[in-house]
């Protein structure tokens, strides 16, 4: 196996390891995190009813420019904005089987400043 395919199924599994665990209910939905090598995307999901709540996406956009972390902390802000129109304060954060570091740490750290609560 090489070491991308090795990269990427270490991924999956660490992936599916942790939806075993975390689960959006109405009251405190799912904030899940996709960073590809160009773009950033958080939804958040209500997984009781399988309903996607408020979606933010560099796909598109114009204001999301600069590095990938500049662009993950602008999608932070506006899944904040958006959660809010859909007045929900609180969510389970779901970082896809990423680390916690650069990219994921920076639209965590917005979607906090933003006013969601994780």
């Amino acid at each position: 196996m090489n070491k991308l395919a090795h990269k990427l199924q270490n991924r999956a599994l660490r992936k599916n390891r942790i939806r075993s665990t975390i689960s959006g209910t109405a009251a405190r939905p799912r904030l899940s995190v996709y960073v590809s090598n160009m773009h950033v995307t958080a939804q958040i999901i209500d997984d009781a009813s399988h309903v996607t709540l408020a979606y933010a996406s560099t796909v598109g956009q114009k204001a999301a420019t600069g590095t990938m972390s500049e662009k993950a902390a602008w999608v932070g802000l506006e899944i904040a904005k958006k959660a809010k129109a859909a007045k929900v304060t609180a969510v389970v954060f779901d970082r896809g089987g990423r680390v916690y570091h650069g990219r994921v740490k920076a639209l965590a750290e917005a979607a906090r400043n933003g006013g969601l609560e994780f």
